[in-house]
């Protein structure tokens, strides 16, 4: 356990001059149904946001209310003291950062890795049960004992927030909690408004009224690509046909940044992850669950896109995600305004962060079943609509340019590095796996 480690679809030119107007018709009826159709969705996500903000009125109100809504102990001088103390920069040219979901997969990676710098970093984490919490407090143990304290609460409590900004005047902030998942928006779409939405409004209110306005990089995702069929993606593409809840979500919090740039002067940068893996990972990513399944026997599902399409993923390991995150961190320019209002021109940027080397899902199983010295059981199905898209592959050269990011890792390298703190931490430390 020591390692922290679009297109768009138009038709065609017309054939003869005759048809000309029709076809300019047809492709304005096309982008303003596609322009109606997002923006409906960023307003049913804001009328969903004030029900969900709203306590809830019976038990009938659900799982998700349970989880987001409970109440958190915090506050007092020892608790105090604590926050300063791990946001303390330790190093000359150092910065103090707030990292919300601090015990997520990303967030403790790079929490850790600011930590080891010098940086001061204070964490944030509600640390709900989408996943088995005993891993997020496992990686709270572990980032406990390098110095990184992690708040427990929600980053929709304003109150709390605005304490940690009275505490600690964070230069910056890297915000990485959100309601992670594709196909879990189907069975609890309101987690992904209240966090995904909700959330990162909270936090850039109080972002914007503190001073100094910290600068803010955070997560949206590769996922706002969508039903884009232009490859490799790249930040200049059209992301207005989201194939999922959470893609949806992702993208409105990318119109909100840009909102909250233009009049308050927040300095803002989204990096869109590219399908990250590797020690201490999600349990209901592919690769995680996979290798579960096939330590198990139990039979595991690959999806095949229509005439037998290939099912690919940029998978992008975590060390080299974390080297994006501290570029962004460390290019981030200081936001302009003061007391929630703007001075001047702030910077506003997004990138993708990915691999460039897109591998079908059934060569991933193959490097794990070597891995492993395991067969799977494989049980080939057609790709569901529910949110999971045929691929990904991400252009990085906006990244390569302006951050200096340069993945290293090949998926063999890192799927070797995932296996090995899988079965250290599960057979080793004799836990259940799911």
């Amino acid at each position: 356990m020591t390692q922290l480690k679009q297109m768009s679809h138009l038709d065609n030119g017309p054939p003869t001059p005759g048809k000309f107007k029709p076809y300019i018709h047809r492709v304005r009826w096309h982008s303003s149904l596609a322009k109606l159709t997002f923006w409906s969705l960023v307003f049913l996500a804001l009328i969903l946001l004030f029900f969900f903000r709203s306590p809830p009125s019976s038990a009938a109100a659900g799982d998700h209310s349970r989880r987001s809504l409970r109440t958190y102990n915090w506050g007092g001088a020892a608790w105090e003291k604590r926050v300063r103390s791990s946001a303390r920069v330790r190093s000359r040219s150092g910065i103090s950062v707030l990292v919300t979901g601090a015990s997520g997969f990303v967030g403790t990676h790079v929490s850790a890795a600011l930590k080891r710098r010098g940086d001061g970093v204070l964490g944030l984490d509600s640390f709900n049960d989408y996943y088995d919490p005993s891993l997020k407090r496992a990686r709270q143990a572990l980032l406990e004992r390098s110095g990184v304290f992690i708040v427990e609460g929600d980053i929709n409590d304003v109150s709390l927030l605005s304490k940690l900004f009275e505490v600690v005047a964070f230069t910056h902030v890297m915000h990485l909690a959100a309601q992670a998942g594709v196909r879990y928006a189907m069975e609890n779409p309101g987690s992904y408004v209240h966090s995904n939405i909700a959330g990162l409004v909270n936090l850039l209110e109080v972002c914007k009224n503190a001073n100094p306005q910290p600068a803010i990089v955070w997560a949206s995702s590769s996922s706002v690509y969508g039903l884009n069929t232009k490859v490799p993606f790249s930040e200049r593409d059209r992301t207005d046909q989201p194939a999922s809840l959470y893609a949806a979500t992702k993208k409105a919090g990318e119109e909100i940044a840009h909102t909250y740039n233009h009049i308050y002067g927040l300095s803002l940068t989204g990096l869109r992850f590219f399908t990250v893996y590797g020690p201490w990972g999600r349990p209901d990513m592919a690769y995680f669950f996979f290798t579960r399944d096939i330590l198990k026997g139990k039979t595991i599902p690959i999806f095949e896109a229509a005439n037998h399409g290939t099912v690919a993923r940029d998978f992008t390991y975590i060390d080299d995600i974390v080297k994006g995150c501290l570029a962004s961190l460390d290019t981030a320019e200081k936001s302009t305004g003061s007391g929630g209002k703007k001075k001047g021109p702030a910077q506003l940027r997004v990138f993708n962060l990915g691999n460039t080397s897109p591998v079908p899902v059934s060569d991933l199983v193959t490097i794990l079943e070597r891995l492993l010295k395991v067969k799977a059981k494989r049980s080939i199905l057609k790709l569901p609509r529910n949110g999971d898209v045929q691929f990904t592959h991400a252009n990085i050269s906006s990244a390569q340019r302006e951050l200096g990011y340069k993945p290293t890792t090949d998926l063999q390298t890192g799927l070797k590095k995932f296996v090995r703190w899988y079965l250290t931490y599960y057979n080793g430390g004799k836990k259940a796996a799911g």
